[in-house]
């Protein structure tokens, strides 16, 4: 490229990842009925999630106005709390809240993630959206919008994650959660195909955050809130483009300035299909375990030994844990775990506590449990392998698998049979057995913070698809108000 292509101010063309979002977003008809009955059970599994970090001070301190005080009447509700909120900060408590236990639904590819971290932008817009168009006398948005906007999200999402590894080059995938909530957002408030545009291109410009704070030596509790704040800035950015401001035709593709150039190593993104409904289709449910994907098989297979290995802690010699490539080099972690968010991301932490007590709740990683000193004994016995057929089995688009095996030796010579799970009871090859189980994390996570009225209507709500799809949402979001 010359000196004179670099320094033209001559304005390109929209780039064609743009385009294709906005195409997308605008006149795409999701005709899925896996993808809607999907994203029902998504919203049931989110909010369950939700309610659940509602436990913990370390999210709740975090959650409410920014300042005391500034709340909105009218404005967009915070389910399991009396907060309302501008859109903006409530998709910020709504995103923070399903994310915090690192127990929401998950996307494995080049790139991961959980793209239901997007439904705080969605719940809050639908939600502000429709209590406004009360006040003026119009019709709300229904709950079959908001479903329409989570596929529409999980795909944009999903589809960038698949050949495109951001983690690679030290960058965090929330950034895939703004640019997908800030697409369907603007639409969601009415923005036309040249609005889009721009407020994608915005999210582009933005940057990335670093993947610091998930990893050692510097894992902490901002990877529990960053997806929120994603979320919360593709909310703000729609707006700004909702008042006509400008776009950015070359975001990713400008010589020198653009994303490509400046983040990416000069790379530009793969595509392996276009965008549809695929990725809600296909997702995965953490049912089970709050825990680090990757290690969801290695978690059960825990389960599994747990009998044979409880009353022979402290005979055992060594622990062999087989996982894939991407699960070696995000969760294998030795030494001193600083804090729950660095043990929710450590495999032997994972691996160690089924073994022990049989279980892994979001509590296991609290201080209280995590200071019983058989637990850092036995992390200091496991060593941790790729195997090859786990990380093909990741990557094959047909399967999307992962993997994991456990195996414990005694000092006595002996050792248990290897356990090995290649799909989590999430995964869309057994969905038959894991709704149930998706069901009784919905009903022991909101139950107990609703009146016996109030969850008896919801109840009744979650189980009638075609019902909840033609609720109003702001009628299905006073049904959450605690």
């Amino acid at each position: 490229m010359s000196d004179d292509d670099v320094r033209s101010a001559k304005r390109a063309d929209w780039d064609s990842v743009l385009v294709d979002i906005a195409d997308y977003v605008c006149e795409y008809e999701v005709d899925s009925e896996l993808a809607y009955e999907t994203a029902h059970y998504c919203l049931m599994d989110t909010l369950a999630c939700g309610f659940q970090a509602l436990d913990f001070p370390a999210c709740t301190k975090l959650m409410g106005p920014v300042v005391p005080g500034a709340t909105l009447s009218g404005g967009a509700r915070v389910p399991g709390t009396s907060y309302e909120l501008d859109p903006v900060l409530a998709a910020f408590n709504i995103g923070i809240m399903n994310r915090w236990l690192d127990f929401n639904d998950t996307w494995l590819a080049a790139e991961w993630g959980h793209p239901s971290d997007n439904l705080g932008g969605i719940l809050a817009v639908a939600d502000y959206l429709s209590r406004q168009a009360r006040t003026q006398g119009k019709e709300p948005l229904t709950m079959k919008d908001v479903l329409r906007a989570a596929i529409m999200a999980h795909e944009i999402q999903g589809i960038l994650a698949l050949e495109n590894s951001y983690n690679r080059v030290g960058l965090d995938h929330v950034l895939l959660v703004r640019v997908a909530t800030t697409a369907v957002v603007t639409r969601m408030l009415g923005g036309d195909r040249d609005t889009i545009l721009s407020a994608v291109s915005n999210a582009w410009v933005d940057g990335c955050s670093l993947r610091t704070y998930r990893h050692a030596p510097n894992t902490g509790s901002r990877k529990s809130w960053a997806a929120g704040d994603a979320t919360s800035r593709g909310v703000r950015l729609a707006l700004i483009a909702m008042t006509g401001e400008m776009g950015y035709p070359s975001a990713l593709t400008a010589p020198t300035w653009g994303y490509y150039d400046v983040l990416f190593k000069g790379n530009s993104f793969q595509f392996q299909r276009a965008y549809g409904s695929y990725v809600m289709e296909n997702v995965l449910f953490k049912i089970s375990y709050p825990a680090e994907f990757h290690s969801q098989t290695a978690v059960e297979a825990g389960m599994t030994l747990h009998s044979q290995v409880k009353d022979r802690i402290g005979d055992i010699e060594k622990v062999i844990i087989e996982t894939q490539e991407a699960g070696v080099r995000i969760i294998d972690k030795t030494g001193p775990l600083d804090n729950p968010a660095d043990r929710d991301h450590c495999i032997q932490y994972m691996v160690a506590i089924p073994l022990i007590f049989g279980r892994l709740t979001a509590a296991d990683y609290e201080d209280g449990i995590a200071s019983d000193p058989r637990i850092d004994k036995l992390r200091a016995k496991m060593q941790v392998n790729e195997n090859q057929q786990f990380t093909k089995d990741y990557f094959d688009p047909k399967l999307r698998y992962i993997g994991n095996s456990v195996q414990v030796f005694f000092n006595d010579g002996t050792q248990t049979e290897r356990v090995a799970v290649d799909i989590p009871i999430g995964h869309r090859e057994r969905r038959e057995e894991g709704i149930p189980v998706l069901k009784e994390k919905f009903i022991n996570s909101v139950a107990p913070r609703l009146g016996a009225k109030q969850w008896a209507e919801l109840d009744a709500l979650c189980k009638n698809p075609e019902k909840l799809g033609a609720t109003a949402v702001d009628d299905f979001m006073a049904l959450l108000v605690a």
